[in-house]
């Protein structure tokens, strides 16, 4: 029987000012922590990083943050974000631990803020748009865009990654289920965090799937969840995906994740069944229809994840 304590429909994880808060203590786990802000023309909050580091991303809007440091080192970044995360990638700004952050919004938006307990404290940085990788992964209806802002191999980060994945109408992603939760070679141990949001059409509320299920006797997630919009699925362990945007409604999901491994990486391993799919992808094409949206950097022929 699936497990409920790992689906957080729409407004179960609200909390204060948050429409999603999602930390360690919450999700029983260490590391990784979620919020998301919703944020009124004009409006302005304050946030203490504490032992973690967090990176603000813009979901829809522009906002300027204000870091300080417990060094006292000041930081602003203005970030242009966006009109929403269907339609393209967007700046972003990284704030260390210990610090006092503040996010105003002139306009209005909502903001995630990603975050990882972590160590060290790295200096506050801004992301440009311009340089966020964009990866088209799979093919044929594996076919899924990743927006690489935070992974392991293109932003420094103590402990914290995280990537949005853009999966079209009809498509699957996550697919072959893998899973990150054993610390060994080729595998590094992570929890994940699925932040969804899909795309409403005909009238009528999107919606999606999600799998996710044990990979091993002493394993306990399992999930079968129908996500809709501001939706949340948390992944201890276990084997994860498909991902599944049904036939008419796109779907984005955003990924935080983050572990116990000294070495800051995303290293998977696929499930045994259905790992041969991969070996079906060389026949076939990308999905035409990726990327969704123009994007800066675009790169074809990953098959991970």
């Amino acid at each position: 029987m699936p497990d409920k304590r790992f689906h957080l429909p729409a407004g179960t994880a609200a909390q204060d000012e948050y429409a999603v808060r999602v930390d360690p203590e919450s999700a029983g786990w260490g590391y990784s922590s979620l919020r998301v802000l919703e944020l009124a023309a004009g409006a302005e909050h304050e946030f203490a990083t504490d032992d973690s580091e967090w990176i603000v991303l813009p979901l829809t809007g522009g906002c300027t943050v204000r870091s300080v440091d417990g060094a006292g080192e000041t930081a602003v970044f203005e970030l242009d974000g966006r009109d929403s995360v269907f339609r393209g990638v967007t700046d972003f700004a990284y704030v260390p631990r210990d610090s006092s952050v503040r996010v105003r919004s002139a306009a209005g938006g909502r903001f995630a803020l990603t975050g990882a307990r972590c160590e060290r404290r790295l200096p506050a940085r801004y992301g440009a748009a311009s340089d966020v990788p964009v990866e088209l992964r799979g093919a044929g209806q594996a076919s899924r865009q990743v927006n690489n802002f935070g992974a392991a191999h293109v932003f420094e980060a103590d402990r914290l990654i995280a990537v949005e994945v853009l999966t079209p109408a009809g498509n699957w992603s996550s697919f072959p289920p893998h899973k990150h939760d054993t610390e060994r070679d080729g595998e590094s141990e992570l929890e994940e965090i699925y932040y969804f949001e899909i795309v409403s059409g005909g009238g009528t509320e999107g919606v999606g799937y999600q799998r996710v299920y044990p990979s091993g006797p002493d394993r306990r997630t399992d999930v079968l969840a129908e996500v809709r919009s501001g939706d949340v699925v948390l992944i201890p362990d276990g084997w994860h995906g498909p991902s599944m945007a049904v036939p008419g409604y796109d779907m984005y999901y955003l990924n935080v994740m983050a572990g116990p491994s000294p070495d800051r990486a995303w290293l998977i391993c696929d499930d045994p069944a259905h790992a041969w799919v991969r070996e079906t992808w060389r026949d076939q094409p990308v999905d035409p229809r990726l990327p969704l949206y123009a994007a800066p950097a675009a790169e074809a022929g990953g098959d991970r994840g």
